[in-house]
């Protein structure tokens, strides 16, 4: 398999470098632009208070992205089919009891389905917060104690079952000890579950599930691979609404990278999220688009066509025509919790536009009485700013560390009153 895999990869790697030669990493060059008003109906009329961004504005702006971005989304489903499959006490040395919950996209248990892994502190005498991920890796890989059944990866859309040496390889993304000594519980999903992540790819995931008849593909303004998986993070949404051992009330959904976009998506849509962690998010989440910094639209396209709707292509080298930008995704989080975060080193997620996204978003806040970041100047290395709205960028590259868990946690302190 390796052998069949090794040309893929260099053949990525050559067109990766090849789009990067006239990728812009200069400030001097990036262009003047204009960004869409957040706070104006696209008539030009003023929003000058939450009932008009609630009622006018805010689902003016989510019909934009649905149409010309993510795509269109299937309803929630009429019921949940899930299983509670396995049930541990004392797990990670005694600090944690873990479940594994499978939830069944269909209406039978013969077709896909997701893996949700959760952890909660040992013993919790009353419902815990929980930080909801989803993982690059399969479910196994975040268990770093022993015991936990191995899951299954996707190797160019062939299904076999992990190495026994992988176990615990993503575990320091995840820092589960840290988040159960603050009092909080983890649950993740491996996002390869609900589509494996490449071009054709979708014909083992779940959108085929909802394509009409006489449909081989989904329309233009319909749901591309990040609409799904964050369609599926809404299905995770909906078990942890009903464990009596989750505070439903208190769950951030957190993404990094890819996964970053899918957060910021699957929280402008489902509002029962009340704090949205966007990690290096990058173009298509949380940077301005229109500054062509870094990685830009037309990469996007090409490198990952599966990611958006067709109708997003149509924004390639043509970021000026889009009625959108970064700052309006992340105002449909208002007036919950957003967190923003960039790194020094990762330059092609362009952290001065992801941190632009936050600054231009904060105004909504505004409207329910909240401070979003308070500055348009950008932080120095590890001063995280603002308060409903958060922003950090630390030193190293694109990851996510301990560093960033710190101060997530710190904000869902913040936001959660605890």
């Amino acid at each position: 398999m390796l052998k069949r895999i090794a040309p893929v990869l260099l053949a990525a790697c050559l067109r990766l470098t090849a789009q990067q030669a006239d990728v812009l990493y200069d400030e001097a060059g990036v262009p003047r632009f204009t960004l869409p008003e957040a706070l104006a109906l696209r008539s030009g009329e003023r929003v000058r208070d939450a009932k008009s961004w609630n009622n006018r504005r805010r689902p003016e702006i989510l019909a934009i992205y649905e149409t010309e971005v993510f795509g269109r989304s299937p309803a929630k489903p009429a019921k949940l089919n899930y299983e509670v499959k396995a049930l541990e006490n004392g797990a990670l040395g005694g600090k944690a009891d873990r479940k594994l919950v499978t939830v069944f996209f269909g209406e039978t248990r013969g077709g896909p389905k997701m893996d949700l892994l959760i952890y909660l502190p040992a013993g919790a005498k009353k419902a815990v917060p929980v930080f909801l991920g989803l993982n690059f890796s399969a479910i196994h890989t975040v268990a770093i104690d022993a015991g936990v059944p191995l899951g299954q990866q996707w190797v160019r859309g062939v299904k076999e079952s992990a190495p026994q040496g992988s176990r615990g390889s993503t575990a320091p993304r995840w820092q589960v000890e840290k988040i159960l000594a603050a009092g909080y519980g983890l649950a993740t999903v491996d996002y390869n579950d609900i589509e494996p992540d490449f071009v054709g790819g979708m014909k083992h995931g779940i959108r085929p599930l909802f394509l009409k008849p006489g449909q081989s593909e989904p329309a233009a303004d319909e749901w591309g691979a990040i609409a799904a998986w964050g369609w599926a993070a809404s299905r995770a949404m909906d078990y942890l609404e009903k464990d009596k051992d989750v505070d439903g009330k208190r769950v951030a959904l957190f993404g990094h990278s890819r996964l970053g976009k899918t957060a910021l998506w699957a929280g402008a849509q489902d509002t029962r999220f009340s704090i949205v962690i966007a990690n290096e998010s990058g173009e298509g989440g949380a940077a301005i688009s229109r500054r062509n910094y870094g990685e830009r639209t037309k990469d996007l396209n090409t490198r990952f066509p599966h990611w958006f709707d067709g109708n997003f292509k149509k924004y390639s080298a043509r970021e000026d025509e889009m009625p959108f930008d970064s700052h309006l995704l992340l105002s449909l989080i208002a007036p919950r919790g957003l967190y923003v975060a960039s790194a020094e080193e990762d330059r092609w997620s362009d952290p001065r536009g992801e941190f632009l996204g936050a600054a231009n978003a904060s105004p909504v806040w505004g409207l329910f009485g909240k401070k979003g970041i308070g500055t348009m100047e950008m932080p120095g290395l590890h001063q995280p700013v603002g308060d409903h709205v958060r922003y950090h960028i630390r030193a190293g590259k694109h990851d996510v560390t301990a560093y960033d868990w710190e101060q997530y946690l710190k904000f869902a302190a913040a936001e959660w009153g605890r």
